[in-house]
């Protein structure tokens, strides 16, 4: 698994050298070796990349995100075949249990919420919103019935965001958020992917037309990491920047603990994501191992 990110916010064209990517820019040639991408932002519309290199970084299994001139992704592209046992995966993972889906859509929301009382606490932000998140993770039940994630969330984003904060407006803090959360979705989906099953077979989320519900599922308790740094960060701000995306994109090579463990953000997920199969396959709750939401820097 690659660990670097690559951000291309300028009018260049990729094209493949050997086994490296080749960025021809008006300062010279500059090469990065495909075996460490991780992941591959071109964010701006001018730029142009040939059918080669795609090939070979779907080969590598290299998240590629494509953002149109409003900075938002378009496309992505993912491989066909990302596993050798990609068919048997795919069977197995159509015939997932409506009882495991609950307990696991069940499991997922309290680690949603435990996180988002995690950041709240780290802002020291008040007892009472925290308390009364702590009730909504004790009564969360199976499928989460009772829309204990709506609840908690409706809380946790007026208090780190302020009473009149409403999700999805046009705002900076909802550009912030958005944006961070197509830079988690798209590595998901290209570590589910990878494992060889579906992005679009989801354990809770069912869209019709979403292609990404597994990957909707498993970026839930990702979602506080860009939280903390929208909070840290926009909340003053009147534009959202380029320097901003820069910054949410980076936050994939930081490390977060996850099993007592200091792991980079790709290695987490990927362990996030083994731990769910591991409880669809013995049925066992124990199984499950979610990250922490504090990110620390690489080097640490």
């Amino acid at each position: 698994m690659g660990f670097r990110v690559l951000y291309i916010e300028n009018q260049y064209h990729l094209q493949l050298y050997l086994d490296n990517l080749k960025v021809e820019t008006p300062q010279g040639d500059i090469q990065f070796p495909i075996s460490d991408i991780q992941i591959l932002v071109i964010d701006h519309y001018r730029s142009t990349l040939t059918v080669p290199l795609v090939n070979k970084l779907t080969e590598n299994n290299v998240c590629v995100i494509i953002r149109g001139i409003d900075h938002l992704p378009k496309s992505y592209i993912l491989p066909m075949n990302g596993h050798f046992a990609q068919s048997g995966n795919i069977m197995k993972q159509i015939t997932w249990s409506n009882e495991i889906k609950q307990i696991l859509h069940q499991q997922i929301v309290k680690a949603k919420i435990f996180n988002q009382i995690e950041i709240l606490k780290t802002n020291q932000c008040k007892y009472e919103v925290i308390k009364k998140l702590y009730e909504f993770y004790d009564t969360v039940d199976l499928g989460d019935a009772t829309n204990r994630e709506g609840l908690a969330a409706k809380m946790y984003f007026r208090e780190m965001f302020g009473n009149d904060f409403i999700r999805f407006e046009d705002d900076v803090i909802n550009a912030g958020l958005n944006y961070g959360y197509s830079i988690f979705r798209s590595l998901i989906s290209s570590i589910i992917v990878g494992k060889g099953y579906l992005p679009n077979l989801g354990i809770f989320h069912k869209g019709k037309t979403n292609m990404f519900n597994l990957s909707d599922d498993i970026i839930e308790v990702f979602r506080p990491i860009v939280d903390k740094y929208v909070y840290d960060n926009l909340k003053e701000e009147l534009l959202f920047k380029s320097k901003h995306r820069e910054e949410l994109i980076q936050l994939t090579v930081k490390k977060i603990e996850i099993d007592g463990k200091l792991q980079t953000v790709p290695n987490a997920v990927n362990e996030y994501v083994e731990s769910i199969l591991k409880v669809i396959e013995t049925g066992k709750i124990t199984d499950f191992k979610f990250p922490s939401p504090h990110v620390v820097d690489y080097d640490l």
